[in-house]
């Protein structure tokens, strides 16, 4: 009997993949088999490395993905140079923190472009790929905040819980045509991103009070539902967000 979750011979590409949460899921990918496009504005010499350290083969396609302009040549740089696009992994994310009543319009925009309005237009270009063929792995890197209202990250909210909402609708719209359309909710993963809640000891302690599994998440603790969703053991999974959380909605 085959092994379900072997990704050997497929294609992933993943955004925002130079650190974090991006590059765990990338680094897990590739221990299943999948060989690497990475996009991202960022250098990926360490990504890289250890990706190419398992065995697989590795792009670094250079994008800021604040705007849609390098979606079309993301996706044909990907499948010119690796041979196509199985999985499709919207990573790329930034966040803004401040009290609602002082939200700048700037900040508004930033967050939601990068994070909601270029996932989507990325994830239509490649759906292109992918339905042509009549199959593929759509997976968003959603938040707790899809679930969630949080505080002072009012675009970052909004923005995931727009991907939520964008997850269940290319399902419906794709599950007939071979496409897997599905979310990662992460909770308090140690990156960048949270990096000012963990240097906030009062908030910190908050936050570890809450998470059952008594830590926060690693990067590496999402590669099993990475490739779980990427891979045939999926293929009936549709339109699911699927929190990865210590236990934090649970509370």
């Amino acid at each position: 009997m085959s092994n379900p979750f072997d990704l050997a011979g497929k294609v992933a590409l993943v955004t925002g993949a130079n650190t974090g949460i991006g590059r765990g899921v990338a680094l897990a990918l590739a221990a299943a088999g999948a060989d690497i496009a990475a996009a991202g504005r960022s250098e990926m010499d360490e990504t890289q490395r250890q990706v190419v350290g398992l065995g697989r083969r590795f792009l670094a396609i250079e994008a800021d993905f604040s705007s849609t302009q390098p979606v079309r040549r993301v996706t044909e740089e990907a499948v010119a140079g690796l041979g196509g696009i199985d999985i499709l992994v919207n990573n790329a994310g930034v966040i803004r923190r401040a009290d609602a009543i002082d939200f700048t319009e700037a900040d508004w925009d930033v967050v939601i472009d990068t994070n909601l309005k270029t996932a989507f237009f990325l994830t239509q270009a490649t759906a292109l790929h992918m339905l042509a063929r009549g199959s593929g792995k759509i997976i968003n890197i959603a938040s707790l905040l899809s679930f969630q209202g949080g505080i002072r990250v009012a675009s970052y909210s909004a923005s995931k819980s727009g991907l939520a909402g964008l997850t269940r609708l290319l399902a419906n719209e794709w599950a007939g045509k071979g496409l897997n359309v599905n979310a990662i909710a992460p909770g308090y993963i140690e990156t960048k991103n949270t990096a000012p809640l963990r240097a906030d000891l009062g908030r910190s302690r908050e936050i570890l009070g809450r998470i059952p599994a008594g830590r926060w998440g690693r990067p590496s603790d999402l590669g099993g539902a990475a490739v779980f969703l990427a891979s045939a053991a999926s293929d009936y999974v549709n339109g699911v967000v699927l929190p990865v959380d210590g236990g934090w909605l649970a509370r």
